[in-house]
């Protein structure tokens, strides 16, 4: 969603004769963030948001993955304050258009708020007016060691998996992790999506090196 952060929001109508033109569905859109550090930004926070949900409803995705969208340097007590100002806004307008918000677990290395089940409970604590779903990061999960509690936890809840390897990289084989998680997803009765999530630096012949494995497994 970096056309929403670089005020390119007349990309949603390219994107959208592709989509149509292959015959495909978008299933999710993620959402634009900036993880908010100071009152000042929450504006700009609750805009980035308004927006994405904008394309998720015109591409007619049912689901936008969203952040925290506050930075994990902040205090409880200003994290939860910023968070329900947001989501305020953010859950009557995603509500208004019939997009289901889900809130991805973030990365290691990520300046944002919302990382391990007792992060992403706080959040919930905190923003879900009862209709919030779960996107699970496989990529994310692994790095920071919590794939199968948040599984666990919120399989119930899920609306939206993402997969990749390490640092967003594709897999050239399989791998126990990754069949374990998939075997786990599939006795949970999740039914889908799954997104294959891999950097921009990926080719062609990589991801369909990824599907091929996924599907192997899951079938």
């Amino acid at each position: 969603m970096k056309c929403v952060e670089e005020e390119d929001e007349e990309s949603v109508y390219t994107a959208k004769r592709l989509i149509d033109s292959h015959g495909l569905n978008c299933l999710t859109v993620h959402a634009a963030t900036i993880h908010v550090q100071n009152e000042d930004e929450i504006v700009k926070a609750i805009y980035y948001g308004k927006v994405s949900t904008d394309f998720a409803y015109k591409l007619s995705s049912p689901v936008l993955v969203v952040h925290s969208n506050v930075s994990r340097r902040l205090p409880e007590n200003l994290r939860n304050k910023f968070m329900a100002r947001i989501f305020k806004e953010l859950n009557h307008y995603a509500t208004s258009l019939n997009v289901k918000l889900a809130l991805e677990n973030l990365s290691y290395a990520s300046t944002g708020f919302g990382k391990n089940v007792a992060e992403i409970e706080e959040i919930l604590r905190t923003v879900d007016d009862g209709t919030m779903g779960i996107t699970l990061d496989f990529c994310h999960a692994e790095a920071t060691g919590q794939t199968i509690s948040l599984l666990e936890k919120y399989n119930k809840r899920l609306r939206n998996v993402h997969l990749s390897n390490r640092a967003h990289k594709p897999f050239d084989v399989e791998t126990p992790n990754l069949s374990t998680f998939l075997t786990k997803l599939q006795k949970c009765d999740y039914a889908g999506p799954i997104t294959i999530e891999l950097n921009s630096r990926c080719g062609i012949e990589e991801i369909l090196k990824t599907k091929m494995i996924l599907q192997r497994i899951l079938n």
